[in-house]
């Protein structure tokens, strides 16, 4: 690969030139990427924000992550997060950090994955703007925007004793297909695309869910129609998520463990499927399905007894409970 391919070879406005036309645009852009600023317009007069980042080596792995799949991911995180507050995906402002010596190819691909997540996900939200940096390891930063429409978001803190628990979306999936990806995709104990390969065609479901994975977002907005009391997407585990929920409303909440399904199903994360609370009177909407009841006191229960595992992902600990 010579110079003329790579991040440092070209620079930052010939990447750039090459990048913004495969990247999509916003239904609510007033003005998008070229400019010191994006201008979003902002039809109920609030707006929901939210960012995350994706870090080569506890995020994400290159041997088994194409670029394509990392430009999906982090709109799928992102978008996830927007769709829990029961609100519709508008905007992405997207910056990467990256090795000079990175190929343009690979934002490139990026920037694909990011489109066709959208249009997948979330149709009319585009990327707005973002920003472009060197750095040793190569890390994605999205910055999603959303509109609640007229509606009051849907926070952790609204779930209430009768409540009933369900979930949209895919329970353990993500968690198995990184477990197969850790047991069969590794050569001499390191992550090696040789290995994984075969895996995404043996398992497409469950390393599809790891690496470009699906989550429901446009039932975030039926949610709150609904008049979901809580919701949050399921990030970092099932159990570890819920007992957010908990906490923050003053309460506990009952997991039918048949209607869970696995252990990793409550310990695996980065499904990020909407777990929401309905009051007891509610009709599930559609894409939604129960998993159990909220009840007085605290913390996470499984069959009415205490869940106490400490599984699920923690960005400074790694994934707990056996899941990688």
């Amino acid at each position: 690969m010579s110079t003329a391919d790579t991040l440092g070879g070209i620079g930052e406005s010939a990447t750039l030139a090459r990048i913004f036309p495969r990247l999509p645009a916003a239904s609510h852009q007033l003005l998008g990427p070229g400019d010191d600023a994006a201008v979003v317009s902002a039809p109920d007069g609030r707006f929901v924000v939210t960012t995350d980042m994706m870090i080569h080596g506890p995020d994400f792995r290159l041997a088994w992550s194409s670029p394509f799949d990392l430009g999906w991911k982090a709109a799928a995180s992102n978008l996830a997060d927007v769709a829990a507050m029961g609100a519709v995906p508008t905007a992405l402002v997207v910056a990467i950090a990256a090795p000079e010596h990175t190929a343009v190819s690979v934002l490139e691909g990026i920037a694909d994955g990011l489109r066709e997540g959208c249009e997948f996900l979330a149709p009319g939200c585009g990327v707005v703007g973002g920003d472009l940096s060197a750095s040793n390891t190569l890390t994605i930063t999205v910055t999603a925007f959303g509109d609640l429409e007229g509606r009051a978001p849907v926070l952790r803190s609204g779930a209430r004793p009768g409540d009933t628990i369900a979930v949209a979306g895919a329970l353990g999936e993500a968690a198995a297909g990184l477990r197969l990806l850790f047991e069969q995709g590794t050569l001499d104990g390191e992550p090696n695309a040789a290995a994984a390969a075969p895996l995404r065609e043996r398992y497409p479901e469950l390393v599809g869910a790891q690496l470009a994975p699906r989550p429901p977002i446009g039932h975030g907005r039926l949610a709150a129609i609904a008049g979901a009391t809580a919701m949050l997407d399921l990030s970092d585990g099932l159990a570890l998520d819920a007992r957010r929920v908990a906490r923050a409303s003053g309460v506990a909440l009952n997991l039918d463990s048949v209607l869970v399904g696995s252990r990793e199903a409550l310990d695996g994360g980065e499904d990020h499927s909407l777990l929401a609370c309905f009051p007891p009177q509610a009709t599930l909407p559609e894409g939604f399905r129960p998993l159990g009841v909220v009840t007085a006191g605290g913390g996470v229960l499984v069959d009415g007894t205490e869940y106490e595992s400490l599984g699920g992902w923690d960005p400074y600990a790694g994934w707990n409970g056996g899941v990688g």
